[in-house]
């Protein structure tokens, strides 16, 4: 069964979440009849506004990302809760799927090495609206960094709400038979109690995580 933890430290500095998100993509593959590509760029995109959507305080608030690269994959969207429900469609539910021949560094999904950003394009757009249930939705939009997701929406908090941010994200595919072993995903923030120290010292043990699907099987 899915599910979210969030934390803060308890001297306030960092705020962290992650999510296990394996049954909502591996039902999303079967409902969308996603390629292996679209799988991973989806599955991506849906643990994300998981997390987004559950950091929303409001009971009925929302939460809409979209991308729109311009590779073959066409629009990736997904839509969230503040209980960290989500859903989401992409545009073309075919597109092919090309994969890293050497892997990929900080691999989300390092199993299959399945090519994201040449899906998605990594030239393009990143919307976020949050709708809080009350007067206009929050919209920002800043453009993609790289395609892959979530260097994209590290690059939104940075650029758009000035939040130093750090976002994993990874969908693990059978190789064989194209089916969703685990997909899930991780934010971490600087929240304005933190130092240098701090800084340093999550930056020191970012640089040895394991990909997200590697610490979701252990």
């Amino acid at each position: 069964m899915d599910k979210i933890i969030r934390c803060i430290t308890s001297d306030g500095a960092i705020m962290a979440a992650c999510v296990d998100a394996s049954d909502i993509v591996f039902t999303a593959k079967k409902i969308h009849h996603l390629s292996r590509s679209a799988t991973a760029a989806l599955g991506r995109l849906l643990c994300a506004t998981s997390i987004m959507g559950d950091m929303l305080k409001q009971k009925d608030a929302s939460v809409n990302l979209r991308v729109m690269g311009d590779g073959e994959l066409g629009p990736v969207i997904a839509v969230g809760d503040s209980s960290g429900n989500v859903k989401g469609y992409v545009g073309n539910a075919d597109c092919p799927t090309e994969y890293y021949e050497n892997g990929k560094i900080n691999s989300a999904d390092c199993f299959c090495k399945i090519n994201v950003a040449k899906a998605v394009g990594r030239t393009g757009m990143l919307n976020v609206m949050r709708d809080y249930g009350s007067g206009d939705p929050y919209i920002g939009q800043v453009e993609l960094v790289s395609g892959e997701i979530a260097e994209d929406i590290a690059n939104y908090y940075a650029t758009s709400e000035q939040i130093p941010t750090v976002c994993a994200l990874g969908v693990l595919i059978d190789k064989e038979d194209g089916e969703v072993l685990l997909a899930g995903g991780l934010l971490i923030q600087l929240l304005p109690g933190a130092d240098d120290t701090v800084i340093d010292k999550l930056e020191k043990n970012i640089a040895e995580l394991e990909p997200v699907t590697t610490m979701l099987a252990k």
